[in-house]
């Protein structure tokens, strides 16, 4: 630190204030009150307040990543949400290539022009 000045480390309130729940999870408040308000103990602070207890919601956001989550990118070719492998492209595979059988139709089509004998008049 510089100039010696002291470490000050804050910390969250355990019980959040309905305004500044959604915020602690990252989402708007119609969001919250549809997504995670029903799932979650209300505490009533005097006669109008409304709080809900930090730990809740973090349990409520383990959940939902839990169900909801996705492992993150991986480095090289993989893709982050692929079931399998990809396969490679150059691999030789049974059946009919589309492209080599249109090759042969049009050189057979150009030796039949070719070959053909011109009519005598």
């Amino acid at each position: 630190m510089a100039g010696g000045e002291p470490l000050t480390v804050q910390t969250l309130p355990r019980l959040l204030r309905l305004r500044d729940a959604p915020l602690y999870l990252g989402m708007d408040r119609n969001r919250f009150n549809a997504d995670v308000r029903p799932y979650i103990t209300e505490i009533c602070i005097g006669s109008q307040g409304i709080a809900f207890d930090r730990l809740d919601l973090d349990a409520w956001a383990d959940q939902y990543k839990a169900r909801n989550g996705r492992p993150g990118q991986r480095i090289g070719d993989q893709l982050w949400d692929a079931k399998k492998r990809r396969g490679s492209t150059n691999v030789k595979r049974s059946g009919t290539s589309i492209n080599g059988s249109a090759e042969r139709d049009f050189a057979k089509a150009l030796e039949r022009v070719i070959l053909r004998k011109p009519k005598r008049t």
